[in-house]
């Protein structure tokens, strides 16, 4: 696996963990953020295949409208079903913009990346986000380069001869997303519900970009939306907006099997029709649609390739870690089963103040089925989660706990072998005021 190292990776890398421990607030070491939303783009994606799924509304909302135009005989006819027993990797790719009068698709850096890997036979679902600022080595003698700007610099498929070089992983499908589907989708919904986990306020004015979020729960509109996501005065750099991204895409997926939403049906595939693209049919977008639908949510698992932040002069890189981004691949691709060798796992709560006679409850009840508990109070907190610090503890463990600790349903389920949130211990539990 060719991956660009860095001499001061260990020096960097702690004080990473420093920042993050401390949570302070500051200028991202990265440079100025184009528009990026790491799982925006599968709050696109779930929207589009929600809609064709639904395409039946769609028909009687315009009975004049053929369904053929939907899903063509000749599509119905040759496709083949793509829910076979093998797993498949899906390519979702959220691109920027050049600006107005440039095209939507050419020479646009994806400051996206997410691979879904999808297994019919579990029905379960994995996907790994790849930061934006990743140092990889291009193909096609583009050498050292930021990962983003290999959709710039040769379209999808450069994309995917990267990741396949790279990273040893081949994409079936792909979906790209234009940045400027995200606000149109949320307004389309009426707004999507979610806990702004500190205030957030930042003015560009000639980026046009205007954040003022107050802490709490609230909904957010599309240019909110936008502004949570794109909001970079955090301290955590590509880490922190991916967490976003995150909690954002489990609020939309929430957002997305409320009745209300079948009303919206016309508006969202009109966007999606326009700032969508990729190489799978309409029919073959409702399969997906199917599948999305028989997945538990407890099942799906979220990861984010390992490394640290580097700055040299005015370029930034995320310097990936090759032993533990190799294990995220390995789990999240290949699904490889961890290796049990029958020692119990040590737990770990971390809690805001508000939270603590919370977390003094759990760590009896943990007590009690016999984990040895580490605990750490922190003054600021983002989401509430469930995170995995060690590779063996795995989806399966997290369900089981859940019929053991009912408190535990509903959060989401992370895998980070950086050991960020670990607290010296195997899995951590994160109890946040949101």
């Amino acid at each position: 696996m060719k991956i660009a190292n860095d001499n001061n990776q260990k020096e960097e890398y702690r004080e990473f963990l420093k920042n993050i421990r401390e949570e302070r607030e500051g200028t991202s070491n990265f440079a100025k953020l184009l528009f990026t939303i790491v799982l925006a783009v599968l709050c696109a994606v779930i929207v589009c295949v929600t809609v064709v799924e639904n395409n039946f509304f769609l028909n009687s909302l315009n009975p004049d409208k053929s369904s053929d135009e939907f899903f063509s005989k000749k599509e119905r006819g040759n496709f083949e079903v793509p829910f076979s027993p093998r797993r498949q990797n899906i390519l979702l790719l959220g691109v920027d913009s050049n600006g107005e009068g440039t095209k939507m698709w050419e020479g646009t850096r994806s400051d996206t990346i997410v691979i879904v890997n999808i297994d019919p036979k579990t029905k379960t679902i994995n996907a790994i986000s790849i930061p934006r600022d990743s140092k990889v080595y291009l193909p096609d003698n583009h050498g050292i380069q930021k990962i983003n700007s290999a959709h710039a610099l040769g379209g999808v498929d450069l994309v995917k001869k990267t990741l396949k070089e790279t990273f040893g992983i081949k994409i079936d499908k792909y979906i790209i997303v234009h940045d400027e589907a995200v606000e149109k989708i949320v307004d389309a919904l009426g707004g999507i519900p979610i806990y702004v986990e500190k205030p957030m306020h930042y003015h560009d004015y000639a980026g046009k970009l205007h954040i003022d979020l107050q802490k709490g729960n609230t909904v957010l509109n599309g240019k909110q939306a936008v502004g949570y996501l794109r909001y970079r005065k955090d301290g955590l750099g590509d880490i922190g907006r991916t967490q976003r991204q995150q909690w954002f895409m489990r609020s939309l997926f929430e957002k997305l099997h409320s009745p209300q939403v079948i009303t919206k049906i016309p508006e969202v595939l009109n966007i999606c029709n326009t700032y969508v693209k990729t190489d799978m049919s309409f029919y073959e977008l409702s399969q997906y649609a199917a599948f999305a639908r028989s997945v538990d949510e407890n099942k799906i698992e979220i990861a984010t390739l390992p490394g640290a932040p580097n700055q040299r002069g005015y370029i930034s890189y995320w310097i990936l870690d090759p032993q533990k981004t190799q294990e995220v691949i390995n789990r999240m691709i290949y699904r490889d089963k961890p290796s049990l060798d029958g020692t119990k796992f040590k737990g770990g709560i971390m809690y805001s103040p508000r939270k603590e006679e919370e977390a003094i409850a759990m760590k009896e009840k943990l007590n009690e089925l016999g984990f040895e508990v580490n605990m750490l109070k922190i003054t600021h907190l983002s989401h509430t989660r469930f995170v995995a610090n060690k590779n063996a503890v795995s989806v399966d463990f997290f369900n089981w706990l859940q019929k053991k600790m009912p408190e535990l349903d509903n959060m989401q389920f992370i895998y980070d072998p950086t050991e960020t949130f670990s607290v010296g211990s195997d899995f951590t539990v994160v109890l946040a005021e949101g």
